[in-house]
């Protein structure tokens, strides 16, 4: 029973990580230490495997010292201690990354580390990159995190140095043939990247036999997601037969290429502003789901579609309410209009929920933590018109 630190580096919407993390791991405690640097303390090991599962997640691993100098000697000594191998019949890869401001010469540090690798016997290559820091992929490729080899990472803070090695890196291979491989895609009704859909899915911090609803399941993203993540029943409806065919493709698609046994799922072709007359109510434990958000190219008039849609996720929502559990948990996407200088955002009505804030108490005034004035996050890219504002709904009676 030990008291462990890890870190994660954090993907490019640091605020949804960060979110995301504090929902899976609700046992340990966060604190952010860079703008896509957390921190975890906590007294249960973390493995490997779970990265799979966390889409905000670029990186993560544990963290062995912590350093008040910058001396080489002294960074050298406290990670060789857990980055060394007892032995390594091959050639043995290393990495250093040094996320941070300060003064350390990774040169110096790499050829030293060489050294003390050559007096153990063991032969090395030394993995650099352009950036002071290695991307997954690099760590990936060059067996960073197998026995052959070791990403030792070094994060500053407050002029104090952690030392720590890396344990796993987002899988980018599968993820990337998930979101480009799969036989049923429709670029029209927008697409959802498999990583966030994880990070929604996690969100909603549903159980893994607790009943989740998809209600616009478009191509299945949301579902084809919580199957692999190894949710037992999942229920997929959407107004379009197209959608429906597309899903039940891509569900079986995944089902066979991950050799996937139990998931009980149906599909049903419904209009949501009607779900409530073929599901039970109170009977859906969490609703996690991207609607239509409105047209997303071309010309369009903004106020008529924001109407629209605030109108058509007032009746989804009053419908909802019907079939969700009591205190059962909604995750949903609605647009936001990027309208320079401003955005406009969606104003659905929400009379019997309450919208949850996803960020633990103790980092709510974080500088590099950024809500929407009611506490939901936004999603996208500078040169996006429509963004994505991730709302995290609980029902309150």
């Amino acid at each position: 029973f030990t008291h462990m630190k890890y870190f994660f580096i954090l993907g490019a919407n640091p605020t949804l990580s960060l979110a995301e993390l504090t929902a899976v791991f609700n046992n340990g405690r966060f604190s952010l230490i860079q703008k896509n640097i957390a921190i975890l303390e906590t007294d249960n090991e973390i493995m490997a495997n779970i990265i799979k599962k966390i889409g905000g997640t670029i990186k993560f691993g544990l963290i062995h010292n912590e350093l008040n100098s910058y001396d080489i000697k002294n960074i050298l000594k406290n990670s060789s201690e857990f980055s060394i191998p007892k032995t390594s019949e091959s050639k043995f890869n290393f990495g250093i990354s040094f996320y941070g401001k300060g003064k350390i010469n990774l040169k110096v540090l790499g050829m030293e580390f060489k050294k003390l690798l050559k007096q153990s016997d063991i032969n090395s290559r030394w993995v650099v990159s352009r950036e002071p820091t290695l991307s997954s992929v690099v760590v990936e490729q060059n067996k960073l995190i197998t026995d052959k080899g070791v990403e030792i990472v070094i994060i500053e803070f407050n002029k104090k140095l952690f030392l720590g090695k890396t344990i796993a890196v987002q899988p980018f291979k599968e993820l990337s043939f998930r979101d480009y491989g799969r036989p049923a895609r429709d670029d029209r009704s927008g697409m959802l990247p498999p990583k966030l859909a994880q990070i929604m899915i996690n969100l909603s911090g549903a159980k893994l036999d607790d009943i989740i609803l998809d209600p616009f399941c478009g191509s299945g993203t949301i579902l084809t997601e919580a199957m692999l993540m190894g949710y037992k029943n999942l229920i997929g409806s959407d107004i379009s037969n197209k959608a429906i065919k597309d899903t039940k493709i891509n569900l079986e698609w995944i089902k066979n290429n991950y050799q996937l046994s139990i998931t009980n799922y149906e599909l049903k072709n419904i209009d949501v502003t009607q779900i409530s007359k073929q599901i039970k109510p109170n009977s859906i434990d969490a609703i996690i789901t991207e609607p239509y958000l409105g047209p997303q190219r071309g010309k369009f008039d903004i106020n008529k579609t924001v109407k629209e849609l605030g109108h058509l996720y007032t009746k989804s929502l009053v419908e909802f309410k019907k079939i969700l559990k009591p205190n059962g948990k909604i995750i949903m996407i609605w647009p936001s209009f990027s309208v320079k200088p401003k955005s406009i955002f969606i104003n659905p009505e929400i009379f019997d929920y309450k919208i949850i804030n996803p960020i633990p108490k103790n980092l709510e005034k974080n500088i590099f933590l950024k809500l929407t004035m009611r506490n939901t996050m936004v999603y996208g890219r500078e040169d996006q018109k429509v963004w994505r504002e991730i709302v995290v709904l609980q029902k309150t009676q």
